[in-house]
């Protein structure tokens, strides 16, 4: 069984450790602790991981947030996976940091990356795990409060909810949207 698992993000250094690409660092916890190299390939960096049966294609689009419709496109229908299958990780300032929410629909919440993505599949109906990046930042600054670094309060306990959120996607791929929210919604 395969699952496609995206981790929203942008690409190039000065965007490493922005809040906006959390969807990359879970992916990159992923891989590293499966002992996994990601690899360019079309539309972003491409790992595989194998758990417990299961092949997970984990996929950092390179299209950049307001694209990233275009790489899931392209990897649901390279490797052949249903929409059910379809894990998107993203950032979300409407959460605490570091809360975990698991969804099997929804809307895009202002999201860009999220935005393309409903648009290029015609749908909303695909799981996402939403991981929170929360919101303290004057009005009118959202914008460099996404794309601006971790603060020192957040590095604390960053490694931790990664790992958590890391956990939740093999979950995800083992025992299904359900279980998963039930298991990680409220940690």
């Amino acid at each position: 069984m395969k699952y496609l698992i995206v981790g929203l993000g942008n690409p190039g250094p000065e965007y490493a450790d922005t809040r906006h690409n959390i969807g990359f660092k879970v992916l990159e916890h992923l891989a590293g602790h499966g002992g996994q190299r990601f690899a360019t390939d079309r539309y972003g960096d491409r790992a595989e991981l194998r758990h417990k049966g299961r092949t997970f294609i984990l996929i950092k689009p390179g299209t950049f947030m307001n694209l990233s419709g275009k790489a899931v496109r392209y990897w649901m229908d390279q490797e052949n996976i249903p929409v059910e299958r379809l894990l998107v990780i993203t950032d979300d300032l409407a959460l605490p940091f570091g809360a975990i929410r698991i969804k099997p629909t929804g809307g895009a919440g202002g999201h860009n990356g999220l935005t393309s993505i409903i648009e290029i599949l015609g749908t909303e109906a695909f799981p996402r795990l939403r991981f929170g990046i929360g919101s303290d930042f004057p009005r009118g600054r959202q914008s460099e409060y996404v794309l601006g670094a971790w603060n020192e309060t957040e590095r604390i306990t960053l490694t931790e909810r990664i790992e958590l959120a890391a956990k939740a996607v093999l979950q995800f791929g083992l025992l299904g949207v359900e279980q998963a929210m039930n298991g990680f919604n409220k940690r």
